[in-house]
């Protein structure tokens, strides 16, 4: 089975900087610190109110991740001004997701059936741009169909609500992991590369990493939350061991 890649948000150290609004602790060290570790990219959500990214942490990783060769996962809603500043990055991803000023993180995945017609054109022009588009998306066989109609090359399927079904450990955790399974189907079927993420911790990564679909896990706020207590390097070391561990047991 392929292996699976490891993207590693770096959104919530900024946060933690934002709080007493210093210049530590730095994300772009962090992204540093991740790739060394073995992280296989770097993601970033620039929100439009700025509460944990930055526009000068964009700069500064659009650098580090160009000088190592490792791909930057530029997170955006589908905005001009969004659009704009991936356009003049050029990272080598973008994806879009939906966007509310009053939520604490990404509440759910971005409704590309009912916005196609704002959609479709940026995704148009970013892939015109030589950027890898994807759409973060339910697993919603409505969504994923439309998410190729609106030209994306890619598809991260939201797992928060498997995650937090089976943390609280509610009933439907095994329903909403086959629909994840049946998305992720879906999705490769119709020729999109799959990805997937939020609120992946050590409980819930095997059984999605098995999902033989996936290319790609982006994990952010609990990989940030353990490092706090066992450090950066070890806790990405970890997920990897997990994600790998998944992948083995699916192929024997």
């Amino acid at each position: 089975m392929t292996r699976l890649r490891l993207g590693v948000n770096i959104d919530h150290v900024a946060t933690v900087r934002n709080a007493r609004g210093e210049g530590y602790p730095d994300p772009v060290r962090a992204a540093e610190m991740a790739l060394a570790a073995g992280a296989d990219g770097i993601t970033a959500h620039l929100r439009e109110d700025r509460r944990h990214i930055s526009d000068a942490d964009i700069d500064a990783l659009a650098v580090i991740t160009r000088r190592r060769g490792r791909p930057l996962n530029f997170e955006m809603a589908v905005t001009t001004e969004m659009e704009a500043i991936a356009l003049a990055h050029r990272p080598h991803a973008a994806c879009l997701v939906p966007e509310r000023r009053e939520e604490v993180t990404t509440e759910g995945g971005l409704d590309v059936a009912r916005g196609h017609n704002t959609i479709a054109p940026v995704v148009q022009r970013l892939v015109q741009a030589g950027i890898r588009v994807s759409a973060f998306i339910d697993a919603d066989p409505v969504q994923v169909a439309a998410a190729k109609a609106a030209g994306v090359q890619v598809i991260e399927l939201h797992t928060g609500a498997y995650c937090e079904a089976v943390r609280e450990k509610r009933p439907q955790a095994q329903a909403l992991l086959r629909n994840l399974k049946a998305a992720a189907a879906q999705a490769a079927e119709l020729g999109l590369e799959v990805h997937a993420g939020h609120g992946i911790d050590y409980e819930t990564v095997k059984p999605i990493a098995a999902i033989p679909e996936l290319m790609e896990l982006n994990i952010g706020h609990f990989l940030i939350g353990e490092a706090i207590f066992i450090g950066l390097g070890p806790a990405i070391a970890r997920m990897r061991a997990l994600m790998d561990e998944a992948r083995a047991t699916r192929a024997a």
